[in-house]
């Protein structure tokens, strides 16, 4: 399979994984998860994309993870702007980096996110997010420079409320060592991520 080809059957999986996970997120619930003041989040997530201009080209990247989180505020802020304050932790046991010399395996931790979750009445609850953290792989990433590099993302995303929460999101990714090695050509992408999991009342 050449990489045009796996690039595109990667990005019909994720859309077709996205238009299920929207399918699955409208059908109707008795009840709503929603987050909370003084609650929690514990999410289970997948991801995936591929390399964009700015670093690193023809690379993609896939991986798997759990989020523990806690919703720190009540709603505030002006109009539309009225949202939540969310401080996350992810564990990512399954990190795949898929380069043009080989395939490398590795795991990592995202130790801080930051998380908008805008407050809506509805179904529907768009977030912002930034985060950041480490990452640990087999081979080096890029090629030929650390097998220790250093992860940070920008996202925007949605929760779909029902019994459980789903989510989907576009993030961009940076992977980069920091200086750690010469050269430092980082890895840059867009991923799509989806996930599964269910907000917590404060007890």
């Amino acid at each position: 399979m050449t990489r045009s080809t796996f690039g595109a059957c990667t990005l019909f999986q994720l859309l077709l994984t996205l238009f299920l996970t929207l399918f699955l997120a409208t059908t109707p619930a008795a009840a709503q998860d929603r987050p909370e003041e003084g609650g929690h989040e514990l999410e289970v997530w997948t991801g995936g994309g591929h390399s964009v201009p700015g670093g690193t080209k023809d690379t993609s990247v896939w991986n798997a993870g759990v989020r523990y989180g806690w919703i720190l505020t009540a709603p505030h802020g002006p109009g539309f702007l009225n949202g939540r304050f969310e401080l996350a932790l992810d564990a990512v046991p399954a990190f795949v980096v898929f380069q043009r010399a080989y395939t490398t395996y590795g795991a990592g931790v995202n130790p801080v996110g930051f998380k908008w979750i805008f407050a809506t009445r509805g179904h529907v609850a768009p977030y912002l997010e930034l985060n950041g953290g480490t990452l640990f792989t087999t081979r080096e990433v890029p090629t030929g420079t650390s097998t220790v590099n250093f992860t940070s993302s920008a996202v925007f995303g949605t929760y779909f409320l029902g019994e459980r929460a789903w989510s989907v999101d576009v993030r961009y990714l940076h992977i980069s060592n920091a200086g750690l090695t010469t050269p430092n050509p980082g890895i840059n992408t867009v991923q799509v991520r989806l996930g599964f999991g269910k907000f917590f009342g404060k007890k």
